[in-house]
């Protein structure tokens, strides 16, 4: 890859040049020209001022170096498998009084080397820390590199070494890593402008052991008599926990012309009433074992018309699932709870009114009955009354 840069010098009986970036490896050509030239000689020169080329004469022992093209308007030499020694300031020279001259400045990128990605277990463990690191070597400027998982790209810290005229940059990677990670790919990517046309890449894949998991799958929402069921019992792990193992209520299974066991599956072939009953499914590997239960209730056979598909559905989401105890025990104690809350608000209000009824219990009497209390005749209890009545507005009674 060669470019060249902005040109140098002026019209007129002046060498004109431009600056060139190349690629280490490749091959760079330099171009000296002249507007008005009166048969004065051009010469190229290198950054320890060599001469390269004086006219069409080579000067420099040099076979990467050839000439391109010399006339009196324009000197141009190529430079090949360009190093990144050859960088540097080269100058044109037009031989005129006073010699007259143009500097042209070669750029040579530095290709970054392959990346190797270290520190990768095989296999790891989950839970285990892991520290990723890629490293390339040999660029100028000093490359970026990018990490990715799968496809999606995360954040590494980076590193920058100059080693002479080149760089060496590493990144590093830390992992958590847990079952999600196996089989997933990191790879670790060179951008370099010496690559644009084909980033330089390396991959690794991550094999993670994790103790088994298990499920149970059942194929009857409702198992009834004489029906047939089957059991998958879904076991994931790394290694792969095979066989595994099927117990009812903690003992060997007691009926094996029924029961058949192929691999992971138990099948029922025909139920009935002493297949009730905890069915466990256990699986290991070398990092741990793992189980799951399935209560088994078989249910007694419909009898009479054979229902329809709806009013069957209906007749069977009556019917409690002893592997669902527990899906309504929120609603029961939500509604236990508000029922309680009601409870104590009448209670607290019954003993307020209470309270309130017994600081206002008293007699009450009249204005006649109160004169009545002292007088001698009913004549006598007329007079006291009116008496009373006087101081009405100091004293009043009232009716509750």
């Amino acid at each position: 890859m060669a470019s060249k840069g902005r040109v140098q010098g002026a019209s007129g009986q002046y060498p004109l040049v431009q600056n060139v970036t190349v690629t280490q490896g490749g091959t760079a050509n330099l171009t000296c020209r002249v507007e008005y030239n009166d048969n004065t000689s051009l010469q190229w020169s290198n950054p320890a001022q060599q001469t390269l080329f004086f006219g069409d004469k080579k000067a420099l022992r040099d076979n990467r170096i050839e000439l391109v093209r010399a006339s009196s308007s324009e000197l141009t030499i190529s430079i090949s498998d360009v190093s990144l020694s050859d960088e540097g300031m080269y100058t044109c020279s037009l031989f005129t009084m006073p010699v007259r001259t143009a500097k042209a400045y070669l750029t040579v990128l530095g290709v970054p080397e392959k990346p190797e990605i270290n520190g990768l277990k095989k296999p790891a463990v989950e839970g285990d820390y892991i520290t990723l690191t890629c490293i390339t070597q040999g660029s100028k400027p000093a490359a970026d590199l990018r990490w990715f998982r799968n496809e999606k790209e995360v954040k590494g810290a980076k590193e920058v070494n100059a080693e002479g005229k080149t760089f060496k940059v590493q990144s590093s990677l830390q992992l958590h890593v847990d079952r999600n990670d196996d089989g997933v790919a990191y790879t670790c990517r060179v951008d370099h402008v010496a690559l644009a046309l084909a980033p330089q890449q390396a991959t690794e894949v991550l094999e993670v052991q994790y103790a088994p998991r298990v499920e149970i799958i059942h194929s009857l929402e409702v198992p009834q008599e004489g029906q047939y069921l089957k059991l998958e019992c879904l076991s994931k792990g790394n290694p792969s926990p095979d066989p595994v193992m099927w117990t009812k209520d903690g003992v060997e299974l007691p009926d094996l012309d029924r029961m058949i066991v192929d691999g992971r599956e138990l099948t029922f072939t025909s139920l009935n009433k002493t297949d009730n009953g905890t069915y466990r499914c256990e699986a290991s590997n070398h990092l741990g074992r793992s189980s799951a239960e399935y209560v088994l209730y078989v249910y007694g056979e419909f009898r009479g018309q054979e229902p329809s598909t709806s009013s069957q559905s209906k007749s069977l989401s009556g019917l409690s699932d002893p592997n669902a105890l527990g899906q309504h025990g929120t609603d029961h104690a939500l509604i236990g709870g508000v029922v309680a809350v009601v409870v104590f608000v009448t209670l607290c209000l019954i003993i307020v009114l209470g309270r309130y009824l017994a600081r206002h219990k008293g007699t009450y009497l009249t204005n006649e009955a109160k004169g009545a209390d002292d007088a001698p005749d009913a004549d006598t209890a007329i007079i006291n009354a009116e008496g009373n009545h006087a101081h009405a507005e100091e004293k009043k009674e009232y009716f509750i």
